[in-house]
């Protein structure tokens, strides 16, 4: 089985390869940004793509997309360690085959790749449970996905330059969805709406 890792973090990428190197039938190719990855799949399609959410040319679920496409249907992967909620469903409503936190553990994460590798789509509990919750949220209801990332970079308190970085977007969109999501919170400025937020427990 061929697996690709796409993350931009080194020691990320690096140790799924070799838990996943481990496997005597199973071989872990790397890479550091979508378009590296995409390189990668045009020589040959792989068994399971694992994408790093937040790594260089993603673009949100654009990267999904694309990686998608290049590599056949429903065997593209999410991986993330930060992604806001909602973003797991609206990532298997794209078309990806699972979503893997990177908080998940060695064995498990080769247990889940063998499960998608069988065309089976992958979900952990727990974040299905936090998308259940989620949903509930009448917060998370008024605001788009992007808009939730962007959020979800207020109450950490980065600035609008740190959040676009992180989203791989321009700092003017990331004023712009700012004053947006402000506008539907009723919020006065993004402290308070940040407030809100945690006071909500969205994040």
């Amino acid at each position: 089985m061929r697996v690709l890792i796409a993350d931009d973090h080194d020691l990320v990428r690096e140790t799924i390869a070799m838990f996943l190197g481990k496997d005597a039938d199973i071989v872990a190719e790397t890479a550091s940004s979508l378009p590296e990855a995409l390189e990668h799949i045009a020589k040959a399609p792989f068994d399971i793509v694992l994408l790093d959410y937040n790594m260089p040319g993603m673009n949100g679920l654009d990267g999904l997309r694309k990686a998608t496409q290049a590599n056949g249907a429903k065997t593209v992967a999410i991986l993330s360690g930060s992604a806001p909620r909602g973003v797991a469903q609206e990532a298997i409503n794209e078309g990806a085959i699972g979503f893997l936190p990177k908080t998940q553990g060695a064995q498990s994460l080769v247990n889940a790749i063998r499960f998608m590798a069988s065309g089976e789509t992958y979900m952990p509990i727990s974040v299905m449970r936090e998308e259940e919750a989620a949903s509930t949220n009448p917060l998370a209801k008024a605001l788009s996905a992007r808009e939730l990332q962007v959020l979800q970079g207020l109450c950490k308190g980065q600035s609008n330059k740190e959040i676009a970085r992180v989203l791989n977007l321009q700092e003017v969109t990331i004023k712009l969805h700012v004053k947006t999501l402000c506008r539907k919170l009723d919020a006065k400025n993004r402290t308070q709406a940040a407030m809100m937020a945690k006071e909500a427990n969205l994040f």
